[in-house]
């Protein structure tokens, strides 16, 4: 690791307001600060908006409004709920069908909400944050089945905060307060039923009602008919830790109010609430970093890290279960479904009314498991062995079914969409799968591969990568050996291509394949070469790899990134001078420090939406409640945060390659100071720094369609013309 001498212009000893000569730029709509963001934003278009651009931001477009993807959908009784945008709806519909209707051709929707009509009747571009159906259980609606009582979130511009209001599925209209409907004003937090005339609630209502880290202190019960202030408190957290959760399980003969303290980003502590003996919680006895769910008669626990429990040890990254009463009641009998290996991870579970499935990844390959009970026994079964590339698997209806919905895709090999029936496995049968839905290729994949490969990091940790492009670029070969195959595909031709490394590596999130639509017409299809690192920070090989990166040992995760890019370039993929790296968020923190502490190894370099000011990323927005991921910079954690905060790192002297920074001014998430600050800081240090600020969008930089289109091509036509 190279790390840059201390940046002259800023003294990260004093205080940070008196230290920064940039900290103005955190004013988000402050006058001068806007003006500052119009200035850069011209300038940028004028750069990159070449005679290509246009024609690329309609081919984008035409991919995100394609009248032929395959719309998701979840079932809500008798119907298939979808959300979709196209060019005529840019903000987008929520909508409804039939199972029949969604299985041919042209299914017939019903509109239920129209957002452009509505963004255009209320004068505010209202992004779509998601719907919540209640149930009917009991009552008056449960003999004919209706559901009709809706919560549906609502963001303006994009932003985390949104409002929710109580729509009616019989009338199709939201219910207005003065009838009694539900309304959340905007703020961070949510509604969620728990029968129809009562909900919970998390509210940010002023400055003592939220965390730290800028959300709900307090979860609440609401009635209907009752002011908002009037809210029945049940959970609270501290002011320095994360934020409350309270929710309602109403599967019958398992009803369950319950609870969560998030006292930080992974450490929590869960509750049972007896909602009829004044709220009594009891406390389920498990460390805090032990993840805790329920199902029907099942407590399921996931730990980050290794425990012991009635003296039986339990491996971080498990799937562990067991019967929930018998666990209330004190008794040590649990079952392990899954036990990582160095090689196998947990990636996800889902659940269906008898089933277990469990989605693993091993070197990031994925494979799935499905566990079930028979004669009080557990069972387990390979599932959807037939499929290949990345599997996505969710409940038909969990509550009711053994029905699934499966998905597979992989880099260059668009979506399918299957429906299954794990029925059968009791039988010994094996799962029914049947196609539902194709997408079609939005880019020319004809001669293009994509491989696995590995690098070895500076502390001899091996680093698997994948590598997309043309048969001419990477060799089209089966997942290398890892014990035998060290660097990257052989290159079959001389030439090395323009290539992009994306990376992110932080909170656990595992980078596995998906089809590159956009990136495959942007760059692709024009010969570029996309390589997606697999760097510690991650969750490819489950916690332990995640907790390689934390903290004092963050650096891992730019080494390993470092080691991908060099193996790119001695290989012969690529040159520096035709490698560019790409990341945002946590991911633009990651390349904003390749480009502070590697900028020998990139040619170009994109900073996206990015945390880059350490020093006080928890004094902004969300930031605080990312002091577990990163340290906490108001404390000796600052020794070791310097080492990777680029907004403290940049210097005079250094040769950086061309940097590109974009952002959101909706981001309520990640502050669109960081950017802004270190676009500034770059531009008195003479770098070649081109900025661009969304002003709507939120943390994904785009609030619709267009935005998105125009976004990805202005980024694109950016690296074309830097590594071209």
């Amino acid at each position: 690791m190279t790390v840059s001498s201390a940046n002259p212009l800023i003294n990260p000893d004093l205080d940070p307001a008196q230290a920064d000569p940039h900290i103005w730029l955190e004013e988000v709509t402050g006058d001068r600060a806007l003006d500052w963001v119009r200035e850069r934003n011209a300038r940028a278009e004028e750069r990159i908006q070449d005679e290509a651009f246009d024609p690329l931001r309609t081919q984008l477009r035409e991919i995100l409004d394609a009248s032929d993807r395959i719309p998701g959908v979840t079932k809500r009784g008798e119907h298939l709920y979808n959300f979709w945008t196209d060019a005529e709806h840019p903000q987008g519909l929520w909508r409804r069908t039939t199972e029949d209707s969604y299985r041919s051709e042209a299914p017939e929707w019903e509109t239920l909400l129209d957002l452009d009509a509505l963004s255009a009747e209320e004068n505010v571009t209202w992004v779509w944050h998601g719907a919540e159906v209640l149930r009917p259980h009991g009552g008056e609606d449960s003999g004919a089945a209706v559901w009709r009582h809706t919560l549906i979130s609502l963001s303006p511009g994009g932003s985390d905060a949104d409002v929710t209001r109580e729509f009616d599925l019989v009338t199709l209209r939201f219910i207005p307060e003065s009838d009694g409907g539900f309304h959340r004003p905007q703020g961070k937090g949510g509604l969620s039923w728990i029968d129809a005339d009562t909900v919970y609630l998390t509210h940010d209502d002023g400055e003592d009602a939220v965390t730290s880290s800028g959300y709900p202190r307090v979860a609440r019960r609401w009635h209907r008919g009752t002011p908002l202030t009037e809210a029945q408190e049940v959970l609270s957290v501290e002011a320095d830790h994360m934020t409350a959760v309270v929710g309602y399980d109403s599967t019958p003969g398992f009803e369950r109010h319950f609870g969560v303290r998030l006292l930080g980003f992974y450490d929590r502590e869960t509750y049972l609430i007896d909602a009829d003996a004044q709220d009594a919680m009891t406390r389920i006895e498990v460390p805090t970093d032990v993840s805790v769910g329920f199902h029907r008669d099942l407590i399921l626990l996931r730990p980050r890290t290794d425990f012991t429990h009635h003296g039986v040890a339990y491996r971080g990254g498990s799937l562990i279960v067991g019967d929930a009463a018998r666990f209330l009641a004190g008794e040590p009998e649990l079952r392990v479904l899954f036990e990582p290996t160095e090689a196998a991870a947990l990636l996800g579970v889902t659940l269906t009314r008898e089933c277990v499935l469990v989605t693993i990844l091993e070197d990031v390959i994925h494979r799935v498991e499905a566990h079930w009970r028979e004669a009080g026994q557990w069972r387990v079964g390979a599932a959807f062995g037939e499929l290949h590339g990345s599997l996505s698997v969710a409940a038909v209806d969990e509550e009711e079914s053994e029905e699934v919905w499966v998905t597979s895709n992989d880099w260059i090999t668009p979506t399918s969409l299957y429906r299954g029936s794990l029925e059968g496995l009791r039988l010994g049968q094996p799962v029914s799968l049947e196609l539902i839905k194709q997408a079609p290729e939005r880019f020319e994949a004809d001669g293009l591969a994509s491989v696995q490969s590995f690098a070895t990091s500076e502390d001899g940790t091996r680093v698997p990568y994948f590598l997309i492009g043309r048969a001419d670029a990477v060799q089209a070969a089966e997942t290398p050996d890892p014990a035998t195959v060290s660097g990257a595909a052989q290159i079959a031709g001389p030439e090395p291509h323009p290539t992009i490394l994306y990376g992110y590596g932080g909170f656990q999130i595992s980078q596995t394949p998906s089809y590159l639509g956009l990136a495959g017409k942007a760059w692709l299809e024009a010969g570029g070469v996309f390589a997606v690192a697999n760097i510690r920070g991650g969750g490819e090989y489950g916690p332990g790899w995640h907790h390689a990166a934390l903290k004092e040992n963050r650096h891992r995760a730019y080494e390993d990134f470092a080691a991908v890019a060099r193996d790119l370039v001695s290989t012969g993929v690529t040159t520096v001078e035709k490698l560019a790296c790409r990341g945002g968020s946590n991911g633009g923190l990651l390349t904003g420090n390749m480009l502070a502490q590697y900028p020998e190894l990139f040619g170009a370099v994109v900073i996206q939406v990015p945390l880059l000011d350490m020093r006080r990323f928890a004094q902004l927005l969300a930031g605080a409640s990312w002091r577990a991921e990163y340290g906490d910079p108001e404390t000796v954690d600052w020794e070791f945060m310097q080492s990777f905060s680029p907004y403290h790192l940049v210097a005079e002297g250094v040769d950086y390659p061309p940097v590109l920074l974009t952002t959101s001014t909706r981001d309520d998430r990640v502050h669109p100071g960081h950017a802004r600050k270190m676009t500034a800081a770059l531009e008195q240090l003479g770098a070649d720094v081109t900025y661009w600020e969304n002003t709507e969008g939120g943390h994904g930089g785009a609030a619709n369609p267009e935005q998105q289109a125009r976004m990805n091509a202005l980024i694109y036509r950016w690296l074309w013309q830097q590594l071209g």
